[in-house]
């Protein structure tokens, strides 16, 4: 018989959030099939949809001509997303209210670790419920939570999922394995289309083969010490958490169809790459590898890395941009028998390092003009909004007005609203 672990986790997930955000903001959308997303654009995709819409089979990352033919009724909305980050500021103070945070894990996600005196199966059921009605209370009725009770930070994330909306399970160490048994291996946060197929591959098609491996085969099924803690993780066992430090910043957009000429896509990965280095520098931090990538309307996908000495500043940045573009140009070229079009355009610095004891040339920071031009546009674009000034021409089109998108996994600061 297992060892019967404690309760340690609440995880909370808000249902449907920006669509809820709307619904609350908008009382007249309340009750209807809402989208959050680009409307005008039969290519783009569903940011987020209401419970209304989700009943006719619309959901992220579906195309909008797909969902307005399931739903002709479909209400489009969204587009301040500065919002999203102030409901959730709000959601983040009333858990606060509640428990303490433990783990911020996405802009709709939170974790709290239940202490030795929360963690009775009543007491913890009593909690989520105060929150979960703290919530609808303080910062708005349309925003309901699914709450997940576990052993673990992953079985309580999995438990999050299992009732929605507005559900509240508890996964106790008596419930494993049966519990998880029939749920498919998409289920497990981290298993996606291709660490499926890995594990198909290796005999693995379903929950129930995954829990009969040892944690040493479930390992090598992985290809990694991740696939072992994953299984300690799914038998109840509270894994020791792992350190996490971001080793990247990148920002991509897709261009409008009669907009994906080579100088549009230029200005645009200028664009996007002075935003990243504004981060950059509020991070505080240095990177030394530039990355350029892009996707053709063919779907083929290339990128192209340069290294650069550690740098923070906007203007060495442009210029590895400038020595990478000819490397992009060329690949278009080549392409047979004709030209191929560019859909999508990106930049990431890699290899980001805290600028405080990373060795630096003599004249790099402080030292060097250009980085204090480049702060003093980081502090005018805050007061005054994005492009308030700018390096070289703005691209023509959505391009020309590259703001915060809609971030799942990340939360943006203040600042970044105005960029």
């Amino acid at each position: 018989m297992p060892p019967q672990r404690p309760l340690r986790w609440l995880y909370l997930d808000l249902n449907s959030y920006f669509a809820s955000v709307e619904q609350q903001l908008n009382p007249e959308l309340r009750g209807k099939p809402i989208a959050v997303g680009p409307g005008g654009i039969a290519s783009g995709t569903i940011i987020a949809a209401s419970y209304e819409a989700k009943a006719f089979g619309i959901h992220t990352g579906m195309r909008v001509g797909e969902a307005k033919k399931r739903c002709p009724q479909l209400i489009f909305a969204g587009g301040d997303h500065s919002r999203y980050g102030t409901f959730h500021d709000q959601i983040i103070a009333e858990v606060w209210r509640h428990i303490p945070v433990t783990h911020v894990c996405s802009i709709d996600e939170v974790a709290c670790r239940l202490l030795d005196n929360e963690n009775s199966p009543e007491r913890a059921i009593a909690l989520a419920r105060r929150i979960k009605a703290g919530i609808r209370r303080n910062v708005g009725d349309c925003l309901t939570s699914s709450v997940g009770i576990a052993p673990s930070r992953l079985l309580a994330k999995m438990a999050a999922d299992m009732q929605k909306p507005d559900g509240l399970t508890v996964l106790q160490s008596h419930d494993l394995p049966q519990a998880l048994i029939p749920l498919p291996l998409r289920d497990i946060p981290g298993i996606g289309a291709k660490m499926e197929a890995r594990l198909n591959a290796r005999g693995i098609h379903s929950m129930a083969q995954l829990l009969a491996q040892d944690p040493n085969q479930a390992g090598s099924a992985w290809g990694s010490v991740v696939g072992s803690r994953l299984w300690h993780a799914l038998h109840g066992e509270d894994m020791p958490e792992r350190p996490q430090q971001s080793r990247s910043i990148g920002h991509s957009h897709v261009l409008a169809p009669q907009l994906r000429d080579i100088e549009t896509a230029r200005l645009t990965a200028r664009r996007l790459l002075m935003k990243a280095a504004s981060r950059l520098r509020r991070a505080e931090c240095v990177t030394t590898h530039l990355t350029l990538h892009a996707r053709f309307e063919s779907k083929r996908g290339w990128h192209s890395t340069l290294k650069i000495a550690p740098t923070d500043d906007s203007f060495p940045l442009l210029e590895a941009l400038n020595q990478l573009w000819p490397r992009l140009t060329r690949e278009i070229g080549a392409a047979k028998p004709y030209p191929e079009r560019l859909r999508l355009i990106g930049v990431s610095l890699d290899d980001i390092r805290p600028a405080a004891g990373t060795q630096l040339s003599l004249f790099e920071r402080s030292t060097r003009p250009t980085l204090q031009i480049a702060r003093a546009m980081d502090s005018i674009n805050a007061k005054y909004g994005r492009n308030a000034v700018s390096l070289g021409p703005v691209p023509a089109g959505r391009a020309g007005r590259i703001g915060t998108r809609i971030a799942f996994g990340r939360i943006p600061s203040a600042a970044e609203y105005h960029e």
